[in-house]
């Protein structure tokens, strides 16, 4: 028999509620207030604490709410520094506050900020980066205004709905066969669970291709589970690229970028032309990137905003006077072969076998002659490179956990001029900074980009410069 867990009641009674302000969001795009326990009035309410506590106020966390917005909430788990809440109604809202797009936010765990206006997500976005630069690593350094997405919603080339084999609800037949209502649901994680899912019928900020097929793939998977012929949870695939809507894992896809001065997005175009000039403008350069890879590999799910981003690392890996580049988590290509003609040498590392057959096909498909992939050891990333690493940049994109300890060591004893460090977590990559830092790098641009309107998600570009740390 499993024992229930006892809810620990201090400083909140289960589910107390009261009223409060927002202060801020955190970078997991959830409101934060505090309360001083001193001035909470209930019987059987929170005891005092430190007198720190009782002045400065205990923190409270509650997601869907705003800066500057009085909230009444519930709270619903206490932690050793601070409480969560959920949201029970909003008392004065944020002059910043939207209707969301979608009827299911505020349960599918999937967006955070449909509820604000897409000029302070991004003010938002700058903020949080502005703090974990300075609270994480230390350093004082201005960050630059975000570059938004070319598209608010209908911009996500990649989704993936998950479903459990086994029939969640009350509205079953007894051989577990019949579906009926939403036993069955087909979506993503509910807010603030790690199990309970949420049907998701059509998600907003997918492309508008991929909410036509999910209606079918739906209705294709229901009949399925319906029949019994799935014996464990899954997860299902859409991805749109230039063969349409693909269903396949295994199926082989092309994506083109096309050059940032004709991308088609008016706020891509206005971030070209401001950093033209400085922009190398090799031959090639201005030529459409033709890509191809197995629809279930990892490739940036907003392709609206490719050509800026693609670009901008560009500018950065050549504006440090590097000949050679270095792409150490190459993938099948992206930024190896956009980067490519700005460079004598280019040579893409990637643990994957496939994904460096991938991008040597890729490099011939688009006549690039200058770059070369090959399949690194994880122990020996940089061995056998010739590249004099006074005269080469890298480019790294790790998963989102950061780089590990020793492919940070591996880098710091090759030593390359400069380093363009891409992270979709500007989390760990700040703490991955401290270490270029104590390595004798020194910070000379932070640029975010939000490939993920409507969410806390954003993706972070670094420059680093072996020179005199900050």
């Amino acid at each position: 028999m499993v024992k229930k867990k006892i809810f620990n009641d201090q400083p909140f009674p289960y589910h107390h509620e009261l009223e409060m302000e927002i202060a801020t969001l955190t970078n997991l795009g959830v409101g934060l207030g505090r309360v001083r326990l001193d001035a909470v009035n209930s019987p059987g309410g929170p005891a005092l604490r430190s007198p720190a506590e009782r002045g400065e106020g205990w923190v409270v966390m509650v997601p869907f709410t705003l800066p500057g917005e009085r909230v009444r909430v519930r709270v619903y788990r206490n932690h050793k520094n601070y409480s969560e809440a959920d949201l029970l109604e909003v008392l004065a809202p944020s002059p910043h506050r939207i209707a969301p797009k979608c009827p299911l936010f505020g349960q599918c765990g999937g967006c955070q900020y449909q509820h604000l206006t897409y000029a302070e997500q991004l003010k938002w976005k700058r903020q949080q980066v502005q703090e974990l630069l300075k609270y994480m690593a230390g350093v004082e350094f201005t960050v630059n205004a975000v570059i938004g997405s070319p598209r608010e919603f209908g911009y996500r080339s990649k989704l993936t709905p998950h479903f459990s084999a086994q029939p969640r609800g009350k509205e079953v037949t007894s051989d577990l066969r019949q579906v009926t209502g939403e036993t069955f649901p087909i979506g993503f994680l509910k807010q603030s669970s790690r199990f309970e899912l949420v049907d998701v019928p059509q998600c907003p900020i997918a492309t508008p291709e991929i909410n036509a097929k999910l209606s079918e793939v739906r209705e294709k998977t229901r009949q399925r589970l319906a029949a019994g012929e799935y014996k464990r949870d899954a997860t299902l695939l859409l991805r749109h690229a230039q063969e349409g809507v693909v269903t396949d894992y295994d199926a082989v896809v092309h994506e083109v970028i096309e050059p940032a001065a004709e991308c088609g997005s008016e706020l891509a175009r206005d971030w070209f032309m401001s950093r033209a000039s400085s922009l190398p403008q090799q031959p090639g350069s201005k030529k459409p990137l033709r890509l191809h890879f197995l629809a279930r590999d990892f490739f940036q799910n907003n392709p609206f905003i490719l050509p800026a981003f693609t670009s901008y690392v560009r500018e950065q890996a050549a504006g440090s006077g590097a000949k050679f580049l270095v792409d150490a988590y190459c993938g099948s290509g992206l930024f190896a072969l956009s980067c490519a003609p700005a460079f004598e040498r280019v040579t893409g590392i990637e643990l994957s076998d496939t994904s460096v057959k991938f991008a040597t096909e890729n490099a011939a498909a688009n006549g690039i002659a200058n770059a070369t992939f090959r399949s690194g050891d994880a122990a020996q990333i940089f061995a056998g490179l010739d590249f004099p690493s006074a005269d080469t940049a890298i480019v790294i994109d790790p998963p989102r956990k950061g780089c590990d300890e020793s492919f940070l060591n591996q880098l710091f004893a090759f030593g390359p001029r400069a380093v363009v460090y891409v992270s979709c977590d500007p989390a760990t990559q700040m703490r991955d900074l401290k270490g270029f830092l104590a390595a004798g790098y020194r910070l000379t641009a932070v640029q975010p980009f939000d490939l993920f309107p409507q969410t806390r998600h954003l993706e972070c570009v670094i420059t680093l410069v072996k020179g005199k740390s900050i």
